[in-house]
Parts: C-alpha cells; sequence; structure tokens
C-alpha cells in the first residue's frame, strides 16, 4: 500500500530536516519548499496528501498561502507548524483552511499525530493552546478579537504586497511577481497602510515583523 505523501514547506533548512526526521518513518516525504509561492507552485504539481506549512515564509506566509492552494482546488490537508502560539494565528488557520496546528516546540511529539489526524479528517490542535483555539473559533466571527490579527481589513492583494515591501522588494519587483503593474502596486501598499494608520514604509516593515508576516534581518 503507497504511503501518503507530504510536501514541507519552511524557510529554514535545519527545520525541513527535523520535519523529515519525524515523519519520514511513516510518509513519503514528496518534496521540499522554503517559501509560500513555491508551496503553492509545488502542490500543483506533486499533488501531496498533507502539506506541512510554516507561516512566516518569504514571497507569500503560510496562511495566505493555504488560502491559494483551497482557491486553485488543492485538496491537500495542511498541517500548520509553527513558533507561533498567538490563538488568532490560530483561529485565522483554520479559517482559511488549515487541518492541524502544531507549535514547533512540540513539533517532536506532536507533528506526526497532526498529520495522521489530518488524514483521518479530523482536527489537530497543540494539546498546550487547544482549549484557547476551539473557544475562539466557537466564538461568532463579529465577537472575536481583532486586535493582533495582521489580516484585519485587508484584502489578499494588499496582505501579498505588505509583505513583498516588507521583504525588500521594490515595486517593479513586486508588480513583476505579481503581474501588475508598479502603480497598481503603489495603490494596494497605500490603501494597506492607511487600513492599518501606518504613516510610512519603516512603520510597514515593523509591523509585518511583529506580526510575524517577515522575519528581521
Amino acid at each position: 500500500m503507497a504511503r501518503p505523501k507530504v510536501l514541507l514547506a519552511d524557510d529554514h533548512p535545519l527545520t525541513r530536516a527535523g520535519m523529515r526526521k519525524i515523519l519520514e518513518a511513516g510518509y513519503e516525504i514528496t518534496g521540499e519548499v522554503a517559501d509560500g509561492r513555491a508551496l503553492v507552485r509545488t502542490a500543483l504539481e506533486l499533488r501531496p496528501d498533507v502539506v506541512v506549512v510554516d507561516i512566516s515564509m518569504p514571497n507569500l506566509n503560510g496562511l495566505d498561502a493555504i488560502r491559494l492552494l483551497r482557491k486553485k482546488g488543492v485538496s491537500a490537508k495542511a498541517v500548520v507548524v509553527t513558533m507561533h502560539t498567538s490563538i488568532d494565528f490560530a483561529v485565522q488557520a483554520f479559517r482559511l483552511g488549515a487541518t492541524g496546528y502544531v507549535l514547533k516546540i512540540d513539533a517532536s511529539g506532536d507533528l506526526s499525530r497532526a498529520v495522521q489526524e489530518a488524514l483521518a479528517g479530523r482536527m489537530f490542535i497543540s494539546p498546550r493552546m487547544a482549549g484557547d483555539v476551539l473557544a475562539a473559533l466557537m466564538e461568532p466571527r463579529s465577537g472575536a478579537s481583532e486586535g493582533d490579527n495582521p489580516w484585519t481589513g485587508l484584502t489578499p492583494r494588499e496582505r501579498e504586497i505588505l509583505q513583498l515591501t516588507a521583504e525588500g522588494r521594490t515595486m517593479a519587483e513586486i508588480g513583476e511577481m505579481l503581474h501588475i503593474s508598479a502603480r497598481t502596486v503603489e495603490k494596494h501598499k497605500y490603501k494597506a497602510m492607511e487600513k492599518l494608520k501606518l504613516r510610512s514604509t519603516a512603520e510597514l516593515i515593523q509591523y509585518a515583523i511583529q506580526h510575524g508576516l517577515v522575519h528581521p534581518v
């Protein structure tokens, strides 16, 4: 019987190596990628059964990568493995289509089980935050806290441009990546900054770092 196929997505090679070691006895590791856009592209090509996804990755964060996978009809289960202990990150992950949420500090004990549960169609959350996440998921969306949500009020395009700008890309480079004009990039960038009440690109970069969208240099 063929083993389930798993695609790993994390921008740190040592982390990917650790996840591979945890999973390779029971699953076929069909590939590894280091950024969100590569994840979407590779998942469309390889059609894995499960994608294991970090949140803070270059070019496209893991949560928006999951959103794109769902939009493109990729049925692979998504298990998020992250350092982020924010309840809001976990809630966003599940609402965007994830099946599991594992903290990296618990991955040695939780990751294999999370993948197993995902393949069975069941949710898995690292036990140390499971109660709070489940309680938050049961709240009406209008009642959920938005204070820690880096995506509040932003469109998917605005989120993409916010992240790419924070990573130091020029408007021309972003436009080429997203197949839109530099002027359109500028329009989305300043609309996002207006919504987030940010007054400069420096503040935008700091915001992205604080909310885990990019790693500090």
